[in-house]
């Protein structure tokens, strides 16, 4: 009878790991929203690492999370590096390229698991509003197949795409609504290298 089990073991996960192979080799993740905020002010947030403390949703999952910054204080070359709890693991970003409507990231997770994705931030003028397009896009190496047989990676971090759009569109709403008020940037209480 322990025989039947494990071979009927040994079946199941034969046939996961031959399901995997065939799931794609690369993996998109894509949301939107629409901002009633011009895309200059939206881009400020999106170029700037300090600034995504007041709306990237994995700043909420650790408020303890350690942070470096390392490049020029916003824009193409600009750096971030993190380390926080079992939620948000360990990884850099870094702005590869910027323009008015684009601003382009290099995102390497370290941990829980390495891999390398490219985000990209599209802004689209739309009336007195702009629509924003958050992408991510990366290779599936095999470990990332057979994990994407029982969730993909949209059902997992599809979420907190949404949750940070929300964040985003309330900060930039307000800061378009108060240009003469200066912006709030939480640089001098995110610890610096």
């Amino acid at each position: 009878m322990i025989k039947k089990i494990l071979l009927g073991v040994v079946v199941i996960v034969a046939l996961i790991l031959i399901y995997a192979a065939t799931k794609p080799a690369t993996f998109n993740v894509q949301r939107s929203a629409t901002i009633n905020a011009p895309p200059a002010v939206i881009h400020g947030y999106l170029v700037d690492f300090h600034k995504w403390i007041a709306w990237s949703p994995w700043e909420k999952m650790d408020p303890n999370m350690k942070r470096t910054y390392e490049g020029p204080p916003a824009g193409k070359g600009a750096a971030y590096g993190w380390e926080g709890n079992s939620d948000v693991g360990q990884g850099r970003m870094e702005v590869t390229n910027e323009t008015p409507t684009q601003v382009d990231v290099r995102l390497d997770f370290i941990t829980p698991m390495a891999m390398t994705s490219h985000v990209t931030f599209q802004l689209q003028p739309k009336d007195n509003a702009t629509d924003v397009v958050w992408t991510m896009s990366g290779d599936n190496n095999y470990v990332s197949k057979v994990m994407q047989v029982f969730m993909s990676m949209d059902s997992m971090v599809g979420k907190d795409f949404e949750a940070g759009l929300a964040d985003l569109k309330a900060v930039a709403e307000k800061s378009a609504a108060n240009p003469t008020q200066p912006q709030t940037s939480t640089a001098a209480t995110a610890p610096t290298p």
